[in-house]
């Protein structure tokens, strides 16, 4: 007979003991595995992913050797970013494939030669820089100018590729109305191309000055724009009369900011209207009570607006 002690019955196991014990990354096995095969189906949709941006920079490239029209598209751009977007289902928020697909289209530009931005900053704490950053991409040289035709000269001397420039207004100053200048065709001619931002609405802390774009090269329709003229008329000339006139010659007229300035001969009238209009429309020679035919100043892609922006 043993001397020993006989031994008690061991008390049941619990029901944690009974689980799989936590993998080193604090899943069970079974949450593990399937973290796991979640994680390779990303890394797999990366690799193609990957694979599609190569191949569409050896498309680019091919572009750039056809000896095209220059890199700059914004109207093009922006049908693209309108395609997209229209398509776009899920939960991931239509602005993150507006930046993800901004910052593709910047990196591709770069690729087709000597791409930077020229900025006003017109005095508003780098709001200019960041509403360009958002358009031209993070990494995209820019250098900034305290006054708009500071700017404009750096595209005028081909310095640069693109400058930001605050939107016109009201109220602002003779040296301040930049637009003034264009209706000069000069030897190197400035276009209005691009309107920024370029979605809305803005959530909170995205930069939100308005601003226009202007390059030397023309701008490029989008299927969706709005053209800007410039139009001298006798200083007696109303707004309203102007509007008049616009609507009886067949063009549909937005924004309408009227300059008499002291010692003028004339005014300068800065017109936004519907659709993409170019130098060659009849409509602009049908315009009554005007001197002159009509600066067709360029045009943008009417940015994105509500819920799908």
């Amino acid at each position: 007979m043993s001397s020993s002690a006989p031994i008690a019955d061991a008390p049941p196991p619990t029901a944690a003991a009974t689980e799989d014990p936590p993998s080193p990354d604090g899943w069970r096995d079974g949450e593990s595995r399937s973290l796991a095969a979640l994680r390779a189906e990303l890394d797999r949709i990366d690799d193609a992913v990957h694979d599609l941006l190569m191949e569409r920079a050896g498309v680019i490239e091919q572009v750039a050797r056809s000896g095209k029209r220059g890199a700059l598209r914004p109207g093009r751009e922006a049908a693209i970013i309108r395609r997209l977007v229209a398509r776009h289902t899920g939960t991931l928020p239509p602005q993150t494939l507006v930046r993800l697909w901004r910052e593709l289209l910047a990196g591709t530009t770069a690729m087709q030669g000597g791409f930077s931005i020229a900025v006003c900053s017109a005095g508003r704490d780098g709001a200019y820089v960041q509403v360009a950053r958002e358009q031209f991409g993070a990494l995209t040289p820019m250098r900034v100018y305290r006054s708009p035709a500071q700017a404009i000269g750096e595209v005028s001397a081909g310095r640069a590729t693109a400058a930001v420039l605050p939107m016109p207004s009201r109220t602002e100053e003779p040296r301040d109305a930049w637009w003034t200048a264009l209706l000069q065709k000069d030897a190197t001619r400035i276009h209005v191309v691009a309107r920024l931002p370029f979605w809305a609405p803005r959530p909170d802390g995205a930069p939100d000055a308005p601003a226009l774009v202007v390059a030397a090269a023309a701008a490029d329709a989008s299927g969706a724009d709005r053209s800007l003229l410039g139009v001298e008329l006798p200083l007696e000339m109303s707004q309203a009369r102007l509007t008049t006139a616009l609507t009886a010659a067949g063009l549909e007229p937005g924004l309408v900011l009227l300059r008499r300035d002291p010692g003028a001969t004339a005014a300068d009238a800065l017109v936004e209207v519907d659709g993409y209009v170019t130098d060659d429309d009849p409509r602009l020679a049908q315009i009554a009570g005007v001197p002159r035919r009509p600066v067709v100043l360029g045009a943008y892609a009417i940015p994105l607006q509500g819920a799908s922006a």
